[in-house]
């Protein structure tokens, strides 16, 4: 597939991995139309900045950008009616599990009627393939590591997680009913430069730099599959070269979840490396040159003590390799939030 010849449709084009798959789709020719409502759940001016980014290397004119939330039916209907694209990535969502607990409303609305808006959108148009970013927070209270795409996915811990599954649910169902091919990708704790102020590596770098404790839950008792942002992009593009199909073997008399007689795909998208918290930290401490004043905390509410993803199924379906390990995207995030810390245009979390 010749991505140059395709219109590309990418929403929360001002977060973190919406605005790095933008500059990779523009630097393979295609012609993309970004949308976001760039909201205060975070400072406002690294996502200003992150669109300022992509701005300087559209040198060709195919990047069109749009404020708008997507909840706004009419104006995600005119988008889709005017752009109408070949291809939807859809990576608008109100992130955070503990954000979630107190601010139920926001998921609702941003994850679940916004999505139905998107999905609406691409019923209409007619588009030939979704790609929605699902999260491992839909594995829950799931024990068992690594984490496969068979595995149930029927007890979330937070409503985070919930919005996550009913996405899957309501991409399955417009799928089989329009015949639209959708791609679900579980994303696995991304990092690395450019990254979201409200994840471990931003808000533990803020505090040691500016010499203050950091809380580390669980007493250092957590476990997390750190997926640098490098290869999350790999995974998304690759994705976007190979459309889904309906699977003729599915077995009904015993459904499997991450495939199905729609043209419905579901992937983990991690690197299949587990590090603990502390050895996390320890690494953060050498690479930015400072010591973590460290403050134990119990387990949060919501929370998971351990996450690691089972990638088989993605290298299968588009050879997706991992390539960036924590020892070597550990240092390239530190390099660039000193710099980002000492500069006048970014203000630290």
């Amino acid at each position: 597939m010749n991505l140059s010849e395709k219109k590309i449709l990418v929403t929360g084009a001002a977060g973190f991995i919406g605005s790095e798959i933008v500059k990779k789709l523009l630097s393979e020719g295609a012609s993309v139309f970004g949308i976001d409502n760039i909201n205060s759940y975070y400072n406002t001016s690294l996502k200003e900045k992150r669109i300022e980014n992509i701005e300087e290397i559209n040198r060709k004119n195919l990047w069109n950008f749009c404020k708008v939330n997507l909840v706004n039916s009419k104006k995600i209907d005119q988008i889709f009616t005017e752009y109408n694209p070949n291809i939807v990535i859809n990576l608008a969502a109100q992130a955070g599990v503990r954000y979630s607990i107190d601010n139920p409303m926001s998921y609702v609305e941003s994850n679940i009627v916004g999505f139905l808006n998107i999905l609406e959108g691409c019923r209409n148009s007619k588009v030939e393939h979704l790609i929605y970013a699902s999260s491992s927070s839909v594995y829950g209270g799931n024990k068992i590591t690594p984490f496969k795409e068979s595995s149930s996915v029927d007890h979330p811990v937070s409503l985070y997680a919930a919005t996550k599954k009913s996405n899957e649910m309501l991409a399955h169902s417009y799928s089989h009913i329009f015949k639209i091919p959708m791609t679900g990708l579980r994303f696995f704790t991304v990092y690395g430069p450019m990254g979201r102020p409200d994840m471990a590596p931003m808000i533990f770098a803020d505090a040691m730099l500016r010499k203050q404790p950091i809380n580390v839950f669980n007493h250092g008792e957590m476990f997390r599959d750190f997926t640098y942002i490098d290869d999350v992009i790999d995974a998304i593009y690759k994705c976007c070269l190979k459309t889904p199909y309906s699977n003729c073997h599915f077995y009904e008399a015993k459904p499997e979840p991450s495939t199905s007689f729609a043209p419905h795909r579901i992937f983990n998208v991690g690197s299949n490396n587990q590090t603990n918290l502390l050895d996390f930290i320890e690494l953060l401490e050498a690479s930015l040159g400072v010591k973590a004043i460290k403050k134990m905390k119990p387990m949060q509410p919501g929370d998971v003590k351990s996450t690691l993803a089972d990638i088989d199924r993605l290298k299968d379906w588009v050879n997706f390799i991992p390539k960036t390990s924590l020892n070597e995207g550990i240092p390239k995030f530190a390099s660039w939030y000193k710099e980002y810390f000492n500069s006048s245009y970014y203000e630290a979390p």
